[in-house]
């Protein structure tokens, strides 16, 4: 016979669980009002649960506002990361950025929350009065721009790792813009142009000024 769950047993599975329900519901609802206009009772509302379970699981706050930052960048860059496993190793690098930045075109849809709110707090500022969270933007920005550099130095690889490199730094700033921009526009135009065009014509900027880069190295040997 199978014995039931001891009490703890199941308290602690109903606190794991309404800590991934304010979690879930943090996320939703900051990513459209913003960190400042999401209120404890506005959170209480969505989960049904009583604003003393917000403060078991989180000190404050600005507490939630880091861990719904922590927990949405870990998913984001693990789906890059996934997305991006056995990239091609022939091609040119016009060929190559454009697997690479469809792929990541793929992993912006399918996270739209966590960039919804994570550019609504670079561009307001919000983060400022969460310092845990600010430091979390400040870490996936950085790791974003890491990520590009990535992307486009394995693009490149042909041209030899000192060339590569030197089209990555030069260009990984430009190209998290682009993101950026697609991410804006595909917000913005309510689904009026599928995000793979964003990303090839931000894959053929890449490209040619890559390739410039690449020519100017040349004629200078």
């Amino acid at each position: 016979m199978i014995e039931p769950p001891a009490p703890e047993t199941r308290t602690n599975r109903r606190g794991r669980r309404s800590r991934q329900e304010i979690l879930d519901a943090a996320a939703r609802v900051m990513s459209v009002r913003g960190y400042a206009g999401t209120s404890m009772s506005a959170l209480s509302k969505e989960t049904g649960l009583p604003k003393s379970a917000f403060y078991h699981h989180f000190e404050s706050k600005a507490g939630l506002l880091s861990a719904v930052m922590e927990q949405g960048a870990h998913a984001f860059f693990a789906a890059m990361r996934e997305t991006h496993r056995n990239p091609p190793e022939d091609g040119t690098p016009h060929e190559r950025l454009r697997w690479y930045l469809r792929r990541t075109g793929d992993v912006m849809e399918n996270g739209e929350e966590f960039l919804r709110l994570l550019l609504v707090l670079v561009m307001s500022r919000e983060a400022a009065e969460a310092p845990e969270a600010l430091q979390t933007v400040i870490s996936v920005r950085e790791e974003g721009r890491a990520y590009m550099a990535h992307m486009i130095r394995s693009s490149f690889a042909g041209a030899g790792e000192e060339t590569a490199d030197q089209v990555a730094n030069a260009l990984a700033a430009f190209g998290m813009a682009g993101y950026d921009g697609a991410f804006v526009a595909l917000q913005s135009e309510g689904g009026g142009r599928p995000v793979s065009e964003w990303m090839d014509q931000l894959a053929d900027a890449l490209a040619a000024l890559g390739e410039a880069i690449v020519a100017g190295g040349a004629d200078a040997c």
